[in-house]
């Protein structure tokens, strides 16, 4: 429960108010995170929130969001500056047990952060994946993350596609819902497996059309988001059903998902 310090050893503007930190441990280090779980991050002096890992190699990469007081002072932290971490926390993406197939991500909005490092890993050990697709969805082209990563996958071997929902004369690229991308998903006689993550409307719909194209259902993860406080299911916060989020998910199977995403959080 006592958050570890790290240093800002990199720091990256995304978005106007979305920013990646590169951490490194002033002394002890937490265990390396696995693509998906989560860490809580802490500002010193303001509070804590869980936030999802983008990266783990060379450093633990996050991306946060400024929207409430916490996530603000931790995209202001400068590099050099001090926060805490607590964890890893929670379930894994699980890219090493699609080996052999085909794999899809499919991205909304601040979705791509938790898949970024399951992205990565696939590219890193390209040889023992069949097709990797990449799929990405955002409200406008500002939206955008990672835009400078993205000719760097498909120069990797990823298949990358791109959407947005509202664009102006300078945008070039497909226009509409995320789900559209997915006609253009090609699946192996080996099978694929697809990792989703975003709006939880989103990630329905796009698990189901995914499920359309020939992906499995059993081979669908998605990552669900609730109110996590402890990171250790202790408080109860981001309980959903029968599951407590922080232990048993974030990531979990889309089948069993399902009925718990029609319950809306307080």
């Amino acid at each position: 429960m006592t958050p570890v310090p790290y240093r800002v050893a990199a720091r990256r503007a995304d978005t106007d108010d979305t920013v990646t930190v590169g951490l490194e441990p002033v002394a002890a280090a937490i265990a390396r995170p696995r693509p998906g779980q989560f860490t809580m991050m802490y500002a010193f002096g303001v509070g804590e929130v869980p936030i999802s890992v983008s990266g783990v190699l060379p450093r633990i990469e996050q991306t946060v969001r400024g929207v409430g007081a916490v996530t603000r002072a931790l995209c202001a932290t400068e590099t050099g500056g001090v926060i805490g971490l607590r964890g890893p926390f929670g379930t894994a993406w699980g890219i090493e047990e699609a080996r052999g197939r085909d794999v899809v991500f499919a991205a909304g909005g601040i979705g791509l952060a938790p898949l970024r490092a399951a992205v990565l890993h696939a590219l890193a050990d390209r040889d023992s994946y069949g097709r990797i697709t990449v799929m990405i969805g955002a409200r406008t082209p500002e939206d955008l993350l990672y835009t400078a990563e993205l000719d760097r996958w498909r120069s990797l071997g990823a298949r990358g596609e791109v959407t947005v929902d509202r664009a102006d004369f300078r945008w070039s690229g497909h226009v509409g819902l995320i789900t559209a991308l997915a006609d253009r998903v090609e699946i192996g006689p080996a099978g694929a497996a697809a990792f989703v993550c975003g709006p939880e409307v989103m990630m329905r719909f796009t698990a189901e059309a995914l499920v359309a194209r020939g992906v499995s259902a059993a081979d669908v993860r998605v990552s669900l988001e609730r109110n996590m406080q402890c990171g250790v299911a202790w408080c109860g916060h981001c309980q959903l059903g029968p599951l407590l989020l922080c232990r048993d998910g974030p990531v979990v199977p889309y089948e069993s998902a399902v009925p718990l995403m029609a319950v809306r959080e307080l």
